[in-house]
């Protein structure tokens, strides 16, 4: 059987380790990068100024001793490796990077960005705690717009209102690219895995074009559905359908997704803000720029929220649309707003057909593979 599928998702997987030739020859010829983080970096600024965005290196535990020379151990992995790779310079984007862009998304994070200020020059977002009211709308206009004002300074250009708007259509664009893609797991079965999937959506923060991105992604999707309809479907059409929520997944945390699609199940969806949640909202492009950008990015239903009722109104709406039959969170250790928001998920999700919930916490190490297996098996077998 001559299946193709594999070796279009591999290109994905290995735009993080290639892609880096192509960002020298970016800068080689003059280009800005500026270094991101989380999905409340508003990227289309970024790409007004006609710099590139670009994602750290931050899901291994690679750097994370390096890291603890600085920080507490008991820290979350996220945090230690995205200053490790940081202070070691092992990142090759990091490298690169001009500018990094930090948000205040979390205590430890904020305080991290203080000492990685001292590596290279780092602009932080100062994040609201709510979404709610006039005051947290203002305030995140007012930290974009100065976001902008950095890049106009560092830079020595001039962002227009056209650049803008151009920025914010290409990287709508890139949204429904990525989500023609991603809402081929509402098939049953699917026409792929959900680490051939993690590896598309955590791949695409690797390149850095939008006709790239979406060149890539509109043959992956060709690809998938030719080899569908030709009868080679790599996922058991009998087995239970996951949807994965909590906190940013890839690298090391592959772990969890390879451990149910090994043990019975497979992934089909991912909540968490390396999948769905960073894509599912466009940028409004009929109000004015900077409105529509803070209105999407501040409704990223994020556990720094607080309160976060959006995130459980798009989880349940995701196990209607997917038929999830159960839902796995990953918490990473030390991340203690997802961990105290698991209550009030896991009720959200058991209101939907009485949907199975399990948590479980984790670090970037391979240490706790056995007991992961243990109680992922465990809860497949349930279903």
């Amino acid at each position: 059987m001559n299946y193709s599928l594999p070796k279009a998702f591999q290109e994905f997987d290995d735009a993080k380790k290639e892609n880096f030739i192509k960002m020298k020859d970016l800068k080689e010829k003059g280009k800005n990068v500026v270094g991101t983080y989380c999905t409340y970096s508003p990227t289309e600024i970024i790409k007004a100024a006609k710099a590139i965005p670009v994602g750290l290196c931050a899901m291994s535990d690679e750097s994370i001793e390096d890291a603890e020379k600085h920080l507490p151990r008991n820290l979350c992995p996220l945090i230690k490796s995205s200053y490790g790779y940081a202070l070691t310079d092992s990142c090759p984007y990091f490298y690169f990077s001009d500018l990094i862009l930090g948000e205040t998304t979390c205590d430890g994070k904020k305080k991290m960005y203080e000492l990685m200020n001292e590596v290279k020059p780092v602009h932080l977002m100062q994040l609201p705690q709510t979404t709610e009211g006039q005051m947290s709308f203002d305030l995140w206009k007012s930290e974009i717009i100065k976001f902008k004002e950095r890049l106009e300074e560092e830079f020595d250009i001039r962002i227009s209102d056209e650049d803008l708007k151009k920025a914010i259509k290409d990287r709508n664009k890139e949204r429904k690219a990525l989500k023609s893609v991603y809402e081929l797991g509402k098939m049953v079965p699917p026409p792929f895995t959900g680490e051939n999937l993690l590896s598309v959506l955590y791949g695409t923060t690797f390149k850095f074009t939008t006709e790239e991105i979406i060149d890539s992604l509109s043959e992956l999707r060709e690809n998938a559905l030719k080899e569908y309809e030709n009868g080679n479907r790599p996922v058991s059409e009998d087995k239970p359908r996951i949807l994965i929520t909590g906190c940013p997944m890839a690298g090391a945390t592959m772990k969890i997704v390879k451990l149910i699609e090994e043990n019975g199940g497979t992934v089909v969806c991912f909540e968490n803000c390396t999948g769905l949640k960073a894509i599912e909202e466009l940028v409004n492009e009929d109000i004015d720029a900077y409105d529509a950008l803070a209105e999407k990015y501040l409704n990223i239903p994020c556990s720094v929220m607080t309160p976060n009722e959006d995130r459980f109104k798009l989880l349940q709406r995701l196990i209607k649309e997917y038929n999830i039959d159960g839902v796995v969170e990953m918490v990473l250790q030390a991340c203690h707003t997802y961990a105290i928001e698991s209550y009030n998920t896991k009720n959200a999700v058991n209101l939907v057909n009485d949907t199975p919930f399990i948590s479980v916490e984790t670090d970037y190490s391979q240490s706790d593979i056995g007991q992961l297996k243990t109680r992922l098996t465990a809860f497949l077998e349930m279903l």
